[in-house]
């Protein structure tokens, strides 16, 4: 093992090889929503690792490079170990081309929030679960070695038991929940119908650098560095199992090369929980500014949407393949509250993003 860089800019560890001394150098391996804040970081992790990356990428005309912009070339053109390729899960033919050749498929591409879900439910349908069968598709037309299929933690609704295992109910919550569930059948209904060798990866909160101001951490650290005296929020007593992003990017890796994890789904977690209202506090902390919390009413969810606690049994990925978070939460924090006090560009700390 050897010390590297990680992909935000904090101490990360990195090797060659990952779980059971699984390989990446020279494997093809897709990532469905590269661009993305936990997309963009694997695809940095597998670069690190020596795999030829294809980066399929939501097409936007005005030319938009994102996080991976620094993978392109001066003429705009992909060079070195990623390919770009422009397109849309909803939209069976590109995906078909894109997953033919790979050993490895990560699916994150999705409509994400909660918030957007409750105005256009049926957005959420077409690419989150539509497009998901469209991605298992292609990766049974062409043999992919492994899918790994992304959930998340929303599917769970408020916890009935805790910690959350991977066996508890699925309460479709919110429109956004229910879509995600919905995606998570489809592909596990592949591998028992098709034997496609998925894994569905449910990941808690993940944060970090690059998350967008829709995510309650860079909302809160936005308002912070622009010298609000006040944070808006909504509710303050909501639990929640945060990840550091590096770390769940991880867990991704060590899932593609796990077999026993085929055709299971594996939360990725900490197994430790902090309210909303302490987390904001921490966030004051970590980012060296004084203000007071308050709630405001137009981030408050639906009455009955509200998820008040989610925290993570983690055992499945610690004992299958060795994964746990490497990342404290006020080191994690404090790495956030840098990445974003950089980037104001990026935030518009007076508004809140759906």
């Amino acid at each position: 093992m050897y010390e590297t860089t990680g992909p935000q800019g904090s101490p990360a560890t990195a090797t060659a090889t990952d779980a059971a001394g699984f390989d990446w150098t020279g494997r093809t391996v897709l990532v469905t929503g590269a661009e993305g804040f936990i997309g963009s970081t694997l695809v940095d992790l597998l670069v690190e690792r020596g795999a030829r990356v294809k980066a399929l990428v939501h097409y936007k005309p005005y030319g938009e490079k994102g996080h991976l912009a620094r993978y392109l070339g001066p003429d705009g053109g992909a060079h070195g170990p990623v390919e770009m390729l422009a397109g849309d899960v909803r939209d069976p033919g590109r995906v078909m081309e894109a997953v033919a050749g790979c050993d490895t498929v990560f699916h994150l591409a999705a409509l994400i929030g909660i918030p957007y879900s409750y105005a256009s439910p049926g957005a959420y349908v077409q690419t989150n679960v539509v497009g998901t069968h469209h991605v298992a598709e292609a990766c049974r037309a062409h043999g992919v070695r492994r899918l790994v299929h992304t959930s998340t933690s929303e599917v769970y609704g408020t916890a009935l038991t805790v910690p959350i295992g991977e066996d508890h109910p699925l309460q479709p919550q919110s429109p956004y929940s229910a879509s995600k569930i919905g995606a998570d059948m489809m592909a596990l209904s592949f591998h028992h119908a098709f034997e496609l060798p998925v894994t569905v990866v449910r990941p808690f909160n993940t944060y970090g650098p690059r998350q967008s101001a829709r995510a309650v951490i860079p909302t809160i650290l936005a308002q912070l560095h622009a010298g609000a005296r006040e944070i808006r929020l909504g509710s303050l007593t909501p639990t929640r199992d945060f990840t550091y992003v590096t770390d769940t990017a991880l867990g991704f890796l060590a899932m593609a090369s796990c077999d026993r994890a085929v055709g299971e789904v594996v939360n990725l977690g900490t197994g430790r929980e902090i309210s909303i209202g302490d987390l904001a506090r921490a966030l004051v902390t970590a980012s060296g500014r004084e203000a007071e919390i308050v709630v405001d009413p137009a981030r408050l969810r639906p009455a009955g949407s509200e998820v008040e606690r989610l925290l993570s049994d983690n055992s499945r990925a610690l004992q299958w393949a060795s994964w746990q978070p490497r990342t404290t939460l006020a080191e994690g924090l404090r790495h956030t509250s840098e990445w974003v006090a950089a980037h104001p560009h990026l935030f518009a700390a007076d508004r809140y993003a759906v």
